[in-house]
Formats: structure tokens, sequence, C-alpha cells
């Protein structure tokens, strides 16, 4: 058998099971060949040592080896087991790390869109009111400056006109303008102290010489209180016209 291995030009390694098995068997054939070269006296005896000792031998070694190599066999897959488990342990505990590196990312991500989009409506809101503070002061500066009124005659009996008209007054220009004339000259700083107004100690005073008691009756809101002011003066004057005369127009001389 052993040349016919060699013959095919193959030389497989041999595990100690096999090495005891072929020594086996060559001691077995070595008592076998003396048995048949000893006496014919003594054959008994050899041929049950033959009979014995090597197969006993044999059987002994072989059970050994076979234990061995099955020893063998369950610590290496023990082992292999163990490092199998060890592996797997470890590749789960790095997918769990890597699922909550994923998560937490997702999260900061998350958080930082949620500012993101937070900040871009504040500066919307803020803008926005900005763009409507500057639409109200425009409008405000639009309305304080739509009419101005010069620091004249002219110009204080437009802006009488103008509070007239708007507290339901009548009167004209012309009928503010001359009364004004025959008056005071346009003088908003004359006062009369001579008349029987003066002489019972209440003189007439400013454009339309208006007395203290008749100005302080007939003032109108929004004027001031002074009576030498011209815008207040008149529209004073004119609104105890309308309630005397029926306005200021109907006046032709000292009323």
């Amino acid at each position: 058998m052993l040349k016919n291995i060699a013959a095919r030009g193959r030389s497989p390694k041999l595990t100690k099971l096999h090495k005891y098995s072929v020594a086996g068997v060559a001691t077995l054939g070595a008592a076998t060949l003396a048995f048949s070269l000893a006496p014919g006296g003594s054959h008994t005896t050899t041929d049950a040592a033959a009979s014995t000792a090597p197969v006993a031998y044999s059987g002994k070694q072989i059970k050994g080896v076979e234990s061995d190599v099955a020893g063998t066999s369950a610590a290496d897959l023990k082992a292999k087991t163990i490092e199998a488990k060890h592996k797997a342990a470890d590749s789960a505990a790095a997918a769990k790390k890597k699922a909550a590196q994923a998560a937490a990312a997702k999260k900061k991500a998350a958080a930082q869109a949620a500012a993101k989009k937070k900040a871009a409506a504040q500066a919307d809101a803020r803008k926005k009111a900005a763009t409507a503070s500057r639409s109200t002061q425009r409008i405000k500066m639009q309305t304080v400056s739509a009419k101005t009124y010069a620091n004249n005659l002219d110009g204080w009996i437009r802006e009488s006109l103008d509070i007239m008209k708007a507290k339901g007054i009548p009167g004209s220009y012309h009928g503010l303008h001359k009364n004004i004339m025959r008056e005071s000259s346009g003088n908003p700083m004359a006062i009369n102290d001579w008349d029987i107004n003066a002489i019972n100690g209440i003189p007439s005073k400013g454009l339309l010489q208006v007395i203290p008691p008749t100005f302080k009756a007939y003032h109108v809101e929004g004027t001031s209180w002074d009576i030498y002011n011209p815008v207040a003066n008149i529209t004073a004057a004119a609104n105890y016209a309308a309630d005397k005369y029926g306005s200021m127009d109907n006046v032709n001389s000292a009323y």
C-alpha cells in the first residue's frame, strides 16, 4: 500500500494516530515472523505472546490517540466559538455606537435647522416691523407737513378758517380781513384803553379786539389760551360773531 502511494507522487502527512497505527501493524508483522521462525517446541508460548501483546499495545495506543485528538478538537471548537461570540458582541456594540452617533447627529442637525428657521422668522419679523415703522413715520411726517401757514396776517386768517371749517363755524376770508383791519389794523398786540370796556377794567385786546370774558367763553378747543395769539383771537371772535350775528361776514362795525 505504501508503495502505491509513493508511485502516485503524493506524500501525505501522517497524523499522530496514523503513526501509532502503522507502528502497531509493524509490530504485529514482526511477531508473526518470529512465530514462524521459532522452534517447534516453543510455538505455543510464542503464539500466545504474539497474539496478545501487540494487539493489546496497539489498541491501547490508538484509544489514547483518539482521545487526545478528540480533546484537541473540542478545545479548538470551544475557543473558536468563544472567539466568534466575542466578535459578534464587538460587532453589535460597534453597530449600536454607530446608530447612537447617527441619531445624535440627526438630532443636532434638526436642532440647528430649527434654530436657523427661528432666527430667519425673527429677522423677517424685525424687518416687517421696521418697514411698518418707517411707513408710519413717513405718513406722520406727510400729515404734519401737509399744510403750513405763513406767520403773518394772511397765514393767521387762513389757519383760523381751516379750524373754523373743522368746527363748523361760518365765516369767510373777506369777512375776517375787513373786521381785523377796522379793529386793530392787523396788529395782534393791539389793546383798547379808552372805550367803555377799558373804563370797566376789561379792555378789548388782539386782532379782533375781544374782551377777556368773551374770549374765555368762546374759546375754540385746539387753539391757544393766550388772548394775544392771532389764530386763537380770530377763531374765538368768529365763534362769538357766529353766535350773535350768524357770521363774522355780517359784522360791519363795532360788535
